[in-house]
């Protein structure tokens, strides 16, 4: 075979396996992140002594994964962010599109919505939610998500919990106290693995994880990849993790 051919043949192969493309939503409010979100979307809050929005950080790590296309779905202050994406399109590693929800569509919409955008329609893709923090291998996961044969992947976090826990015996002793233990069960972590004829599951309006998704667990079509011990994975809603991931932030770094 002509070695081009045969590259060339990898390279498609590759990208059936590993997602070049992908949609991070970003239309929310943040209406807990107030007074934060008083004037800018949640996705462009600065984590506190990076001078990078949560969204600088989701478009560099999509990049180190090999992700090339990623298309933003913004609503609310959605010209703050756009704004933002033009000011520094120079230094953003990948290209960047952004659509705008004309009305709220909800998660699953929005996802519809925005994948009909993407470059490439007929290869999977990657999609998060615009106020993840996270460092983990999507590559890692993608290939998870080819081998089960999956419709979409979700991953899984263990979240720790925000209270103390009691152990006891079978008597009702108290044996210890266990401050902020990880959850015994995991989460829905809010990133993605997607097969291309997942877009076509996706409604119209509404929340994918309370239609799509239960449809597909039912089928065995929905997989599940939990995140890799110590990987670093935050959820930003409220001030309390902004302040959190910004003491978690100087600590590794101290």
């Amino acid at each position: 075979m002509n070695e081009d051919v045969s590259a060339a043949a990898r390279s498609d192969a590759d990208t059936d396996v590993y997602p070049t493309q992908a949609v991070i939503l970003a239309g929310g409010q943040g209406s807990r992140l107030r007074p934060y979100t008083d004037d800018r979307p949640k996705p462009m809050v600065e984590i506190p002594g990076t001078g990078t929005p949560i969204i600088g950080h989701q478009l560099a790590w999509l990049a180190e994964e090999g992700v090339t296309d990623a298309v933003v779905s913004c609503g609310h202050l959605a010209a703050v962010l756009q704004d933002w994406l033009r000011s520094a399109a120079d230094r953003l590693p990948l290209r960047v599109t952004t659509v705008v929800e004309k009305e709220p569509l909800g998660r699953g919409g929005g996802l519809k919505y925005a994948a009909a955008s993407l470059p490439h329609p007929e290869r999977p893709w990657y999609a998060t939610n615009g106020d993840v923090w996270t460092r983990f291998s999507l590559r890692e996961m993608a290939a998870f998500h080819h081998e089960r044969g999956a419709d979409a992947t979700v991953a899984l976090a263990r979240p720790r919990m925000p209270w103390g826990a009691v152990e006891t015996d079978e008597f009702g002793h108290v044996l210890d106290f266990i401050e902020a233990p990880l959850s015994p069960y995991h989460i829905n972590a809010g990133v993605y693995v997607l097969s291309a004829a997942f877009t076509g599951l996706l409604p119209l309006r509404g929340d994918h994880e309370r239609t799509t998704f239960p449809r597909l667990a039912r089928e065995r079509r929905l997989a599940g990849f939990p995140l890799p011990h110590g990987a670093y994975w935050r959820a930003i809603d409220t001030v309390k993790d902004l302040s959190e991931a910004a003491d978690e932030l100087a600590s590794h770094t101290g």
